[in-house]
């Protein structure tokens, strides 16, 4: 049976073990990974069957986690490095920068690092700072690495596939408080490209542009507009860079208006850039300014204040109505 109903943790997980099984080349490293499964249970049950070789559970230490993977991809292998939180990810910061992302332009192309970054990211979970953040416009400004985050169990388990077997170094934000939704998943489809954005609700009055966690959040939101007679678009961007802005533009020059929501700041978000250049691109076709809608610019609070910090319908409802009105 090629067709199951999966969570998206375990999306990715049968994802990685199929790249194993595929490829001997494939490796899985990082804190917590093997015996106990990661914290999120992930990587659970590839120890067991692939072996301490394959599945390495590796020490408190991120920079020598991702320099250990950037030397295997240099000796011809495929390394996953999983960071156990988004905002562990920073002591790795320089290596991801300044090595993994630059060595295929300063080899002149001679040298490739295929190499996978996996983080979860986001809020939602009731957890301190350092484990709830979204720091993924970081390494969308960074030349050389790929971005990209799914928003369901079909998508977890392709771009996984997709990434894996990327030449090039990618960074695979993974959406936490998601891992439990649960959707289709055909083992043998054909996915489309990796950076290809989907559109999820098709509509006529407004589109709402979303990754990862907030696509979810988007579908509520053009529902609740449905009832109130307004037909909203929802675009799942699935890459944030590169970002496919020819889907965005042909939704909103549809549309009139658009409404980008993530969970990261406002302040130098991706919503920024995709505002910019559709503003660029589209600007005798909008009715109305791009408005964004995502966290504040503020460190990610303690959890009993999450949720007024995290973008949730009512802010994307009022950004709706605000851009409706003009």
């Amino acid at each position: 049976m090629t067709v199951q109903k999966l969570p998206i943790a375990k999306a990715i997980n049968e994802s990685l073990r199929k790249a194993m099984e595929t490829d001997p080349k494939v490796l899985i490293m990082g804190e917590d990974v093997g015996k106990l499964g990661g914290v999120f249970r992930v990587t659970d049950g590839l120890q067991k069957d692939f072996g301490e070789g394959r599945v390495i559970d590796t020490p408190l230490a991120e920079s020598g986690i991702v320099g250990t993977a950037i030397g295997l991809a240099l000796r011809g292998y495929r390394p996953v490095v999983e960071i156990q939180f988004d905002g562990f990810v920073f002591p790795a910061y320089d290596q991801i920068v300044t090595q993994l992302a630059k060595m295929h332009a300063r080899a002149l192309g001679k040298i490739k690092l295929p190499v996978v970054v996996r983080i979860p990211y986001g809020g939602g979970i009731g957890a301190v700072e350092h484990h709830s953040e979204s720091p993924e416009a970081l390494f969308a400004h960074v030349p050389g690495l790929k971005v990209v985050s799914p928003s369901n169990a079909s998508d977890a388990y392709w771009m996984m596939q997709q990434a894996i077997q990327s030449d090039d170094p990618v960074i695979y934000f993974e959406p936490k408080r998601r891992y439990w939704d649960k959707s289709e998943v055909d083992t043998e489809a054909i996915p489309g490209p990796l950076h290809k954005a989907r559109t999820v609700v098709a509509g006529s009055d407004l589109t709402l542009v979303a990754y990862g966690p907030m696509v979810k959040v988007c579908v509520e939101a053009a529902a609740a507009a449905a009832e109130e007679g307004k037909s909203i678009e929802v675009v799942d961007l699935r890459s944030m860079s590169p970002i496919d802005f020819d889907a965005v533009q042909a939704s909103v020059e549809k549309t009139g208006r658009l409404v980008v929501v993530h969970e990261a700041p406002v302040f130098y978000g991706a919503g920024a850039e995709i505002a910019a250049r559709i503003t660029e691109r589209s600007f005798y076709h909008l009715e109305a300014p791009v408005l964004r809608v995502g966290g504040y610019h503020a460190p990610y609070p303690p959890a009993r204040l999450e949720e007024e910090y995290l973008p949730g319908l009512d802010r994307v409802l009022d950004a709706v109505d605000r851009s409706l009105a003009y």
